[in-house]
This record gives structure tokens, sequence and C-alpha cells, in this order.
């Protein structure tokens, strides 16, 4: 998910709900590309948390993967159309209608966490999320997080309008420190996904792993 506003807003439930009442997928119903690209990290069966998976395309295609996969968002109304797909294509999803601070964080629990544009996140928040994130992954375990670069403020395809919710190189490879990062890799592309995301985008992706030694 993205912010959909320019400023932070009060109510982010209900700012969602909004967005996803109507009948389309914001963002499409295919999986984000460059998860499909990088998902082969995990092996099959592996125990996945997708977070603020709003409608659900990340979740539910790893779930078609073979995975074990969890998902949360804030919005009942994307998680509510997340269940249906998921019926629809005939996979399993443990979804939850939560908060990322209210989220119930297990320490070494996952296999991997995929964090697929969860830029709603201001940086303090994000500095909780990121936090909660690799504690919840086992070691020897991987985090696939994908986001917007500052360029992409020149674009606006897409993504917060504010610069602090923006990913640059050195932001993550400090956030992350601890993990060994197979690829952190700030790129343009063309997204593709439903109204949401469409059109020349300035991207960054991190893969990095927790170390086994990380206990």
């Amino acid at each position: 998910m993205t912010t959909p506003t320019s400023t932070p807003f009060a109510n982010p439930a209900q700012t969602w709900n909004d967005r996803f009442s109507k009948d389309s997928y914001v963002f499409g119903t295919e999986p984000n590309q460059w998860l499909r690209r990088h998902a082969s990290i995990w092996k099959p069966g592996s125990r996945i948390l997708c977070v603020a998976d709003g409608e659900g395309r990340n979740s539910i295609w790893l779930a078609k993967q073979g995975h074990r996969v969890e998902a949360f968002d804030i919005s009942d109304v994307g998680v509510a159309k997340a269940r249906r797909l998921a019926n629809d294509c005939r996979v399993d999803v443990h979804f939850t209608v939560i908060g990322c601070d209210e989220f119930v964080w297990q320490a070494e629990h996952y296999d991997g966490v995929a964090a697929i544009f969860v830029q709603f996140a201001d940086p303090a928040l994000r500095e909780r999320l990121f936090r909660n994130m690799v504690s919840s992954i086992k070691p020897g375990g991987s985090l696939l997080l994908l986001g917007y670069t500052p360029k992409q403020l020149e674009y606006g395809t897409g993504g917060p309008s504010l610069l602090s919710h923006l990913y640059t190189p050195e932001m993550l490879r400090e956030a992350f420190v601890g993990m060994d990062i197979q690829s952190l890799e700030a790129h343009e592309t063309e997204l593709n996904e439903g109204e949401g995301h469409k059109g020349r985008s300035a991207v960054i992706g991190l893969v990095a792993t927790r170390s086994v030694s990380a206990r």
C-alpha cells in the first residue's frame, strides 16, 4: 500500500477503506513483479508474512506457490476483498484486519517477510515496523522489500508525496545493518498495477537474510 495523499491522515483505516471501496482492485490482482522475480529465495512451504497487503494480490500469489501465508492490513474493506479473491483462487491465506503497531509480532516465527510498498509509514512508524519485521524472521529467513525512491516525486505515478516516506540505499542499509543484504537495487521501471501504480516509476528493492547467528 502507498499513501494516497500528500499529508499524513488522521484516520488511516477510513482513508484506506474509502480507497478500497470501489469494485475494482486498486493495485490489480497480479503480484508485484519484483516480488515475483525474487520470491524463489523461499523454499515451497515456507511460512511467509505479507505486511499491509491491502486487497491481497501478493499474499494470494505466494499461497499459489505453495507457501503458508499470513497477511494483515488496517482496512477491513481491503481485507474483505482479499478474502473473496483468495476464495476465487482457491487458496488459503490467514488474513487479519489490524495495524502495524497492533499486530502481534512473534519472534523468529516466519521464514520470510514481504513488505511491498508499505510507505504509508512515517519515519517513526517505519523504524518500529522494520525492527518488528526483522525480529519476526527466523535466523536464515529472508526479507523482500520494495519501495519508491525520492526520484519518484518527479514521476507522480504512485506512492506518497512526502520525501520522508521514501527510501534511499543508505537509509535501507542503515535500517537493516544487522542482516546479510544479497541485493539492494535502485532502478526505474514501468509499473502496471491497477490504477494505483501505473507508469514510469523509481523504485528500490531489497533482499536480505537474517544471520543464523542473530539469536
